[in-house]
């Protein structure tokens, strides 16, 4: 079965929190969080938000009936830090592959087993931000945390593109500002 059309959108974010940018992805799904709790209808129905961390393959279980997938990521296209990008459909795979992060547990691998299982959805696409630091320790850097509110933004485009129009409010980042570089 490949997507179900009463699924839920699903919303992964995805990353380890201990290792600086790379937490992006988990931030992300808690700033769509509070988003969704000052604006209930901001996001489509039965959007479910996933705070995936570092479960790899375990998300598959997320996957399996949903009728579009958003992930969220930190990601290194080779830009400026804190450069939001969206990828959609095989271009995420390709992608991946030139990243070197197509390691056991990574977006890369979830979406070919879900593939191989015929679950993944139709609808798939990868909200990045450029990373600038994936060493040891919490918290995002500067540039990456600058760049929080607009990859919010375009997570709620790519969400809307991937699954259609919402009938709530105009959805607005918890915190104003934009990152230099911002491409989404």
């Amino acid at each position: 079965m490949i997507g179900a059309p009463d699924g839920p959108a699903v919303v992964i974010g995805v990353g380890n929190v201990l290792r600086r940018d790379d937490g992006v992805g988990v931030r992300l799904v808690e700033e769509l969080r509070c988003v969704t709790a000052r604006e209930p209808g901001a996001l489509p129905g039965a959007t479910r938000l996933v705070d995936g961390g570092t479960l790899g393959l375990d998300l598959l279980a997320h996957v399996e009936g949903a009728r579009s997938l958003l992930f969220l990521d930190a990601v290194d296209l080779g830009q400026p830090a804190g450069t939001v990008s969206v990828l959609h459909g095989d271009a995420i795979e390709a992608t991946v592959d030139t990243w070197g992060r197509a390691l056991p547990g990574g977006v890369g691998e979830l979406l070919a087993v879900a593939r191989l299982a015929d679950c993944l959805p139709p609808a798939v696409a990868l909200v990045g931000v450029q990373a600038a630091d994936t060493g040891d320790g919490p918290g995002l850097s500067a540039r990456v945390e600058a760049a929080v509110p607009s990859a919010v933004a375009a997570a709620c485009r790519a969400l809307l593109d991937l699954d259609g129009p919402v009938t709530g409010p105009t959805l607005r980042p918890s915190r104003s500002g934009t990152a230099e570089g911002a491409t989404a």
